[in-house]
């Protein structure tokens, strides 16, 4: 068995009052942003040693899980055959308990949480040791290229099982040895959500292949910025809205050889982002702040918003009265660029003395069928599961009431055939267990530079001391 041990968990834990993270908001359920350190490999402790050994053959009578907010939660209570709610932080699946370990993400509470007990996990008692927790894209890595997590053969999972799931989901947390380490329900295509009412006053049509030919690459896209501000409209509500369209685009990773290494593509949003800026066709709002969800509503005059299904579908108020979403008035393009945004990973925590509901909770949650067309017709999620979704996409699966799915929110357009074609595209080889901090702290320090606080090297500068800070074995 190799011997690997967290490192960045143990410097975490034993530091959390040095570590800072842009937190995240209960509206985004998927997409918390705090901060995650990479990890290290060295001798492990005989402690991690123990922790990764066979889960025990007697399954235990409580089931621990770990998550940062209530998303899995509702996933399993509408979805899990045989779940029970118990009461806010408690279930039952048949005779076992379910323990919910809920911390939210703010402030990098939910993995200093999370990195802590799994420290103690090797010398916990049955009934406390962590059986199953959730990861995000972001830090997937810290956690899977551990022996805290369980690669999913261990658990008898199959290649045959996952063969409908995205090929990019798995990439996510598969470790540095080729070893998958998690799945996950859900995928996380983006594409570009409009409003409806400004492509029709604007641009003449919110036919969604008539918009696309505005926003079709980034040249166009900007120029459209420009028609939109004439008309009253900024083109998104913050240079932020773009960030993860251009940095899930580049053809390098943020360290190279103990580098910190800047993309061409990294640069070019913040070139393309200044001149919006500069012009008046976008702001600067930090994302989830009450200003940047003004365009959520007519009267803040945004054109779009980059994201996935679940962005549109619960995070920009199609529940509230007189939203753009409540009145059906958003509609999707695919946008310049396909990128992904957030995912929730289950991993299974080495040690668990639950393996096989752990394994039963995956295989349906993540593999059923049924389970996944539920989820898709109730939640409007998209799921990873490309038979279903194919089939809801071209008709042959029916959505509510036997009819072809369609989104009300989207009014009554089917994007599904989109979100495919996007995530079709995905590429993560450029994936790093530095992302997190790095997007973080360099949409932190530009912020400045949109702002004419300072040029544009003084805010490269303060991006790089500020990672060199957070992850000291790297270098300018």
């Amino acid at each position: 068995m190799k011997k690997k041990v967290l490192s960045a968990l143990l410097t975490t834990a034993m530091l959390a009052s040095m570590l800072v993270g842009c937190g995240s908001s209960n509206d985004a359920p998927v997409a918390a942003s705090s901060e995650a350190a990479p990890v290290a490999s060295t001798e492990a402790a005989a402690s991690t040693e123990a922790a990764s050994t066979e889960a025990a053959t007697e399954e235990g009578k409580v089931f621990n899980i770990y998550c940062w907010n209530e998303e899995f939660k509702s996933r399993l209570t509408d979805h899990y055959p045989g779940y029970e709610e118990v009461d806010g932080t408690t279930g039952k699946i048949g005779d076992i308990t379910v323990k919910w370990n809920i911390t939210p993400s703010d402030d990098n509470a939910y993995q200093n949480n999370l990195d802590a007990t799994l420290l103690k996990q090797a010398d916990a008692a049955a009934d406390d040791k962590i059986d199953l927790f959730l990861v995000e894209a972001d830090y997937a890595l810290k956690y899977v290229d551990t022996d805290y997590t369980m690669a999913v053969t261990d658990l008898g999972i199959t290649d045959e099982d996952l063969s409908k799931q995205y090929q990019y989901t798995k990439d996510v947390v598969t470790n540095s040895d080729g070893v998958l380490k998690g799945l996950s329900w859900q995928g996380c295509p983006g594409v570009l959500f409009y409003n409806r009412d400004a492509a029709k006053a604007v641009l003449g049509s919110d036919d969604p292949a008539e918009v696309q030919n505005y926003v079709k690459d980034w040249d166009t896209f900007n120029d459209t910025a420009k028609k939109m501000k004439d008309a009253g409209y900024t083109i998104t509500s913050s240079v932020n809205d773009t960030y993860r369209v251009y940095s899930n685009n580049v053809s390098s990773k943020w360290v190279v050889d103990g580098k910190i290494n800047i993309d061409d593509n990294i640069m070019k949003w913040v070139d393309d982002s200044k001149e919006l800026v500069d012009a008046g066709e976008t702001g600067t709002y930090d994302m989830w702040s009450d200003d940047w969800k003004k365009g959520f509503y007519p009267e803040g005059n945004v054109f779009c918003y980059f994201g996935p299904a679940w962005l549109v579908n619960f995070s920009m108020a199609a529940d509230e009265s007189g939203s753009i979403g409540n009145q059906g008035g958003w509609g999707a393009a695919q946008g310049p660029q396909g990128f992904f945004w957030g995912g929730t990973w289950i991993c299974a925590a080495a040690g668990t003395d639950n393996a096989d509901l752990v394994k039963d909770i995956m295989l349906k949650m993540t593999t059923d069928d049924d389970i996944m067309k539920d989820i898709v017709v109730k939640d409007d999620d998209f799921v990873n599961n490309s038979t279903v979704m194919d089939g809801l996409a071209d008709g042959t699966i029916m959505g509510k009431d036997d009819k072809p799915y369609t989104s009300t929110i989207l009014g009554g357009q089917n994007p599904l055939p989109m979100y495919i074609a996007g995530v079709k595209t995905l590429d993560l080889s450029n994936l790093s267990a530095y992302d997190q901090g790095c997007n973080e702290e360099f949409q932190k320090a530009m912020k400045d530079y949109f702002e004419g606080n300072c040029d544009k090297d003084t805010a490269i500068e303060t991006f790089k001391k500020a990672v060199i800070e957070k992850y000291p074995d790297i270098s300018e």
